[in-house]
């Protein structure tokens, strides 16, 4: 197949020199399909124009003095073009994703549709307050059970992401060290086993950053830790459960510490899933962590919509929480968005962003914790437990599993790539199962287990959709310790074989350009 300047067409007839070649490059369903550039030529439209009537221009000089080279197609063409390049897309609707770094689970469409709702689907953020009594209802409403599953006293609405939620609990960890005299303190005490964002946010908030090591079990160093504390450290970043997909069993011991010595818990709540229902971080002597909606309480994640990443607080470090925040008084609910002496919000450090939050994503939340209720939740956290320690189990005589022996994993299994033989790695496992129909899970993360493959199912997933992972899963990690040389160049069924990942990084092509007009040109 090639390309001619009228497009993309096969300019001479060929057959596929092999049983997974076809003419076309199409797989049955799944269709090849080219770049918009290549398919619709600059000359043509896809809808006919009178030609204009000259006249004098309004543009004052900045006229287009070239054509704009855009393709034209017609409107069958446009949107096969657009549906055929979704289908090439992996997603939750399509099967079970085994992502370890981030929960990805099934939006219920309950959620979906409550979210459209007049009222709440068009709510504008300058809206005047007295219009959008309801919307400031939801937002408390749900503020209060926040508060409530985590045994805090007082939650920020306004933080869109979790790592936009670490920056808000960092700084007011920061105010709140200033306010007591104790601005001296920048170095925050991160754990090998923490989450990338975390010291990222620390420096991002003028911290210094130190490793904490982590045990052979892969939990924190207690007695490192303790040695380190002093009059320099503001406090401790602390992922719980951890990265390696364990509960850290000495929180409430490392939170006592941290407080004698004068510093702050941040507690990065991304895994709060594991223990919702079950465990309150306020009891572990927490004072801040944010909560990923999309990852607890199943808010649409990444493409599927904005982020939102509320972060609740202790009662030390409520008065210096964000603005805005919505307030029951004795009229009704009002958005509080000024810093006022008289007031309890008096030392909040300010405003994280110029509206109050996501709203859509405030009003599915609300409605998973409400369809749910308490031992719904429960279950969420029991069933997440409940499927990790599955895999880990079906997988720990095939894989590597480094931490397997440090009793049951929490929401997320880790294996390692020792016994496989040289020159194959966690890259070829993962690519493999593409060509078993999933998207591959997290690799080479956590940093602490070498060759990681971190594993996620969530709470969502059924028995036989596990069933049928394990399954692919085995067999490639067989093939894998076997040295099967197919391995190298998988995936082999996938519209594009595998990438220069390291190339595609550091020199990626952003712009296409006609290869014809390129091949004049040299």
């Amino acid at each position: 197949m090639t390309i001619n300047q009228s497009g993309w067409r096969p300019t001479t007839p060929q057959a596929g020199t092999g049983s997974d070649e076809t003419f076309t490059g199409n797989r049955a369903l799944m269709l090849e399909e080219p770049l918009i550039f290549e398919i619709g030529g600059p000359d043509t439209t896809g809808v006919d124009f009178a030609e204009a009537p000259s006249g004098k221009s309004r543009l004052g000089g900045l006229e287009r003095a070239a054509p704009i080279g855009l393709p034209g197609l017609s409107e069958p063409e446009t949107v096969r073009h657009y549906t055929r390049l979704s289908r090439q897309n992996y997603a939750i609707d399509l099967g079970l994703f085994p992502l370890g770094s981030c929960t990805m689970k099934h939006n219920p469409r309950l959620n979906e549709r409550m979210a459209r709702l007049p009222g709440f689907a068009d709510v504008h953020p300058l809206a005047p307050v007295d219009t959008v009594l309801g919307a400031l209802e939801v937002i408390h409403q749900l503020a209060h059970w926040l508060v409530t599953l985590t045994g805090m006293h007082s939650v920020a609405m306004s933080p869109k992401a979790g790592a936009h939620g670490e920056l808000c609990g960092i700084l007011a960890i920061r105010g709140a060290l200033e306010a007591m005299g104790q601005g001296h303190r920048k170095v925050l005490l991160v754990p090998e086993s923490a989450h990338g964002t975390n010291p990222a946010t620390a420096a991002f908030a003028g911290f210094s950053v130190e490793d904490i090591p982590a045990t052979d079990e892969g939990r924190v160093n207690l007695e490192a830790l303790k040695m380190r504390l002093g009059p320099d450290v503001a406090g401790v970043m602390i992922t719980n459960p951890n990265t390696c997909g364990l509960f850290e069993r000495e929180m409430r011991a490392i939170s006592d510490a941290v407080h004698a010595a004068g510093g702050f818990v941040y507690c990065d709540g991304a895994n709060f899933n594991a223990i919702v229902g079950r465990v309150r971080p306020g009891d572990l002597g927490i004072d801040a962590m944010h909560i990923n909606l999309h990852k607890t309480f199943s808010t649409p994640h990444g493409g599927g919509g904005p982020g939102s990443g509320p972060v609740v607080f202790s009662e030390a470090l409520s008065p210096f929480a964000p603005l805005p925040f919505v307030e029951k008084t004795e009229e009704g609910f009002r958005l509080v968005e000024e810093e006022t002496a008289e007031e309890h919000h008096a030392d909040s450090f300010g405003r994280m962003v110029a509206f109050h939050g996501q709203m859509g994503m405030f009003t599915r939340a609300l409605t998973y914790i409400l369809s749910h209720g308490a031992d719904g939740l429960r279950q969420v956290a029991e069933d997440s437990v409940l499927n990790a320690n599955y895999i880990l189990r079906a997988m720990e005589d095939v894989l590597d599993a480094p931490f397997g022996k440090s009793g049951p994993c929490m929401h997320e299994a880790i294996f390692s790539d020792a016994g496989f033989p040289e020159g194959f790695s966690t890259i070829d496992v993962a690519k493999a199962l593409i060509d078993e129909g999933f998207h591959p899970m997290t690799m080479y993360f956590p940093l602490v287990v070498h060759g990681a493959m971190l594993v996620e199912p969530t709470e969502t997933e059924s028995k036989a959709s596990l069933d049928q992972f394990i399954g692919a899963f085995r067999s490639v990690a067989a093939r894998a310790k076997n040295g099967d040389p197919a391995l190298k160049t998988a995936p082999h069924f996938a519209p594009r074989r595998r990438l220069d990942e390291t190339l595609a990084a550091r020199k990626p092509v952003l712009a296409w350009k006609d290869p014809v007009a390129a091949e004049a040109a040299e």
